[in-house]
């Protein structure tokens, strides 16, 4: 049997690989690290994560993300299977360990029988290769990303996608700072007081925000001087650039925190750090991915309470990602329409996320290992949160189909995305208050899907 060949070894690409070998059909896994290095990756593991150790929301019956986990774990997902295996404390979220998350994904990709791993770039696929999944990414090659111009004859839409500095934990000052998560809430590995808090009161807050908007940034460089920035992942500053109370409602939110040594009494605002890495050693500053310069981040942040001798493991920094027009240019089972042996998978595809980038991985997977089999893809119901990702992805952007016009944007998956609850209503508060309905109706129709949908090979 011919194999499937996957370019990418990052989250995509390994859980498409995984799940390919389990349908008995052998695939190559092309991941051009050590070879060629990118901008943000530090390694040479698979499915590394670049930027936050965070899988975010692992809440099943009223979260959209924790559903997509719930999912996943259910079609046998490498990816979840594994950050179960490395999960740490973080309240309600689903944080790993990084490291021992991508050596134990490594570990398991190169133990398969069925995968073989080839350490090179790929920069076009052979004409002999008749199915290829591309799940290069934000960080493809430019000479990959040049042959995918040349085959969609678009120019591929980009943003900034960012990272947040890491701060070892013995040095922050515990006299001011405090451990608890937001509302108290324990998660899948934590105890309900799993985030450091930094408190800020009303004139620090000012004085942080001033300084953020005055601090020396990072030049852009003439190509990415047009790029625009993706909403979910915005550089701190530019946050307070879009209003002086914006940090306050976002990334440092004081809602459900409450300082021990002021009982009753809210901080103005709250710098929040998740642990980073098994150890408990390393703690990231949450939401606070930036462009500044390392010693305008430096100097800026040491003025946060409780961070005056933080000595930061890792400054933030940005990297520009790039992504398909994705509803114009694939079809429903993410194949190129002018060119069907190629699929693609993960962020170059306009999802967003690391567990929706695995998402569309394991659909790529799938799909891929049932046409090698003979098989007709079968779809996810739209209901789920893996069908209302990929409607995202190549269903609904009317305009963009019709007139060519540039509306599609990367989307992680939200409850906006999947159909209402008939005879309901779509309106914020409505949609809002069927979560828990959206949840079980999903879980019920990817139940009767789940297994009549895994192809398999001929014993």
């Amino acid at each position: 049997m011919q194999p499937v060949h996957i370019i990418g070894g990052g989250l995509a690409g390994s859980e498409a690989a995984w799940q390919i070998a389990q349908a008995g059909v052998p695939v190559v896994l092309h991941e051009m690290r050590p070879v060629c290095t990118t901008a943000a990756h530090k390694g040479e593991k698979f499915a590394e994560l670049v930027c936050s150790n965070s899988f975010r929301s692992d809440d099943a019956a009223g979260s959209a993300i924790g559903l997509l986990h719930a999912e996943m774990r259910r079609l046998g997902s490498l990816v979840m299977r594994t950050a179960d295996a490395h999960k740490l404390p973080a309240g309600s979220a689903l944080a790993v360990d990084r490291d021992g998350f991508a050596g134990a994904v490594t570990e398991a990709l190169e133990a398969e029988s069925l995968i073989e791993v080839r350490r090179e770039e790929i920069v076009a696929p052979p004409a002999d290769w008749d199915s290829v999944i591309v799940a290069t990414g934000p960080l493809t090659s430019p000479a990959l990303a040049e042959t995918i111009r040349a085959l969609t004859g678009e120019e591929a839409l980009a943003f900034f996608d960012a990272i947040a500095p890491i701060i070892h934990r013995d040095t922050i000052d515990f006299d001011i700072a405090w451990f608890q998560s937001r509302y108290d809430k324990a998660g899948p590995a934590g105890s309900g007081a799993d985030y450091i808090n930094c408190p800020l009161d009303r004139a620090q807050y000012e004085a942080f925000v001033d300084a953020l908007l005055s601090g020396e940034k990072v030049a852009f460089h003439e190509f990415e001087t047009a790029t625009p920035y993706f909403d979910g992942c915005l550089p701190i500053e530019v946050m307070a650039e879009r209003g002086r109370e914006t940090l306050r409602h976002g990334p440092m939110k004081p809602f459900g925190l409450t300082d021990p040594r002021r009982p009753g009494e809210r901080p103005y605002a709250v710098v929040q750090l998740r642990q980073d890495n098994r150890l408990g050693t390393l703690f990231n500053m949450v939401g606070f991915q930036t462009k500044l310069k390392h010693g305008e981040q430096v100097r800026i942040f040491r003025a946060i309470p409780g961070l005056a001798n933080a000595e930061f493991a890792r400054l933030g920094g940005l990297h520009r990602n790039t992504f398909l027009n994705s509803p114009k240019l694939l079809d429903e089972t993410l194949r190129l329409r002018a060119m069907p042996r190629l699929r693609f998978a993960g962020q170059i595809t306009g999802c967003e996320g690391y567990v929706e980038s695995a998402a569309i991985g394991l659909l790529a997977g799938r799909f891929a290992a049932a046409d090698r089999l003979g098989e007709a893809p079968r779809l996810p119901p739209p209901t789920t949160s893996h069908g209302a990702l990929l409607g995202h992805i190549t269903g609904g952007h009317i305009e963009t189909i019709d007139t060519g016009a540039r509306s599609f944007q990367p989307m992680n998956i939200n409850f906006g995305l999947f159909p209402p609850i008939a005879g309901g209503s779509a309106h914020r508060g409505k949609k809002q208050s069927q979560k828990p309905a959206l949840c079980a109706r999903a879980r019920a129709d990817l139940e009767a899907w789940a297994d009549a949908a895994l192809p398999h090979a001929a014993e």
